[in-house]
């Protein structure tokens, strides 16, 4: 199908059930050097005004391409920029390919800015609220979020927060967005040159800053434009002979897709929780082309309707 390194069945299976991958220190030290310049000195934010501005004109005084949605992603940033040496690493294009299909399309991508304390001089410097970008989105195709981060991240810099497992669960970022602190969430604690691939409905937000360091992360959203269907290393994808027994007390099961599309959040309520087993199994029928798939009977029992037969 391809030269490229694409993604493994189970990093597919980890993707569908938790809505992201994360690659550590992948990005070599020079491109990250060399978008650090591009970006340029980023000066302190002007007092009361808002980060919306603030960043435009950080992007605007950036060396980063005015892209406009729909361009083919492969024309969207120039030969030799750090951001198309990025995206050209045989690791960042094998996963694109994996999670998107071929010939994906550029949606829009931003440099978020994070600044210290001292910057806001006396002002608020508070949390992003969390929330959902993909909120009036009802499709189960999906856009590929990626996360950039060209410099160290420690605890206090408020590295980007997000929940796993939440971007099958379609909710109101209005009501969302007064939760700072969800059972499971993770913030990004990373080298440079560390990458954050997410499903475009993930709950995320940035974190507070209260280091004395900027900090810094670049985002693209990318658009399927062809199929997502079977653009993993199918090599590694293992038929399924039978469905494993529901209950298994005989020792710890052996790792699989099912495993992993099985294993819940710590956010999971009991009841409710189980949707998203079903929503996983959807998307999973979906990326597989298999209408037939089930983990542990969950659709095959809700399909099964004796009357109809």
């Amino acid at each position: 199908m391809s030269g490229l390194p694409l993604l493994s069945a189970e990093q597919m299976a980890s993707f569908v059930a938790r809505g992201f991958l994360r690659f550590d220190a992948v990005v070599p030290d020079e491109i990250n050097q060399q978008f650090m310049d591009a970006i340029g000195e980023i000066a302190p934010a002007v007092p009361g005004q808002k980060l919306r501005r603030t960043y435009g004109e950080i992007l605007a005084r950036a060396d980063i391409p005015q892209v406009g949605a729909g361009t083919p992603l492969s024309g969207t940033y120039p030969q030799g920029s750090a951001i198309n040496r990025l995206l050209n690493l045989p690791l960042v294009a094998g996963a694109i390919r994996s999670l998107v299909g071929e010939a994906p399309v550029f949606d829009h991508h931003f440099l978020h800015v994070t600044f210290p304390p001292a910057y806001h001089e006396g002002g608020e410097s508070v949390s992003q609220h969390t929330h959902q970008d993909s909120t009036i989105d009802p499709r189960q195709a999906f856009d590929l979020q990626i996360m950039y981060y060209p410099h160290k991240v420690t605890r206090p810099m408020g590295g980007t927060r997000f929940v796993p497992g939440t971007h099958l669960r379609k909710v109101s970022e209005v009501a969302l967005g007064r939760y700072q602190n969800i059972r499971g969430q993770q913030h990004m604690v990373c080298e440079a040159g560390t990458l954050l691939f997410l499903h475009s409905g993930i709950w995320h937000g940035g974190g507070v800053n209260l280091s004395d360091e900027t900090r810094t992360m670049f985002k693209v959203r990318i658009n399927p434009s062809r199929t997502q269907v079977r653009q993993f290393d199918l090599e590694t994808l293992k038929p399924q002979t039978e469905q494993r027994p529901i209950f298994y007390l005989k020792g710890p099961l052996p790792p699989s897709v099912e495993q992993t599309l099985m294993t819940p959040e710590s956010w999971f309520e009991q009841d409710t929780g189980r949707l998203e087993f079903v929503n996983r199994i959807q998307l999973w029928r979906y990326l597989t082309d298999d209408p037939t798939y089930d983990a542990d009977y969950w659709l095959t029992r809700l399909e099964n309707n004796p009357a109809m037969a």
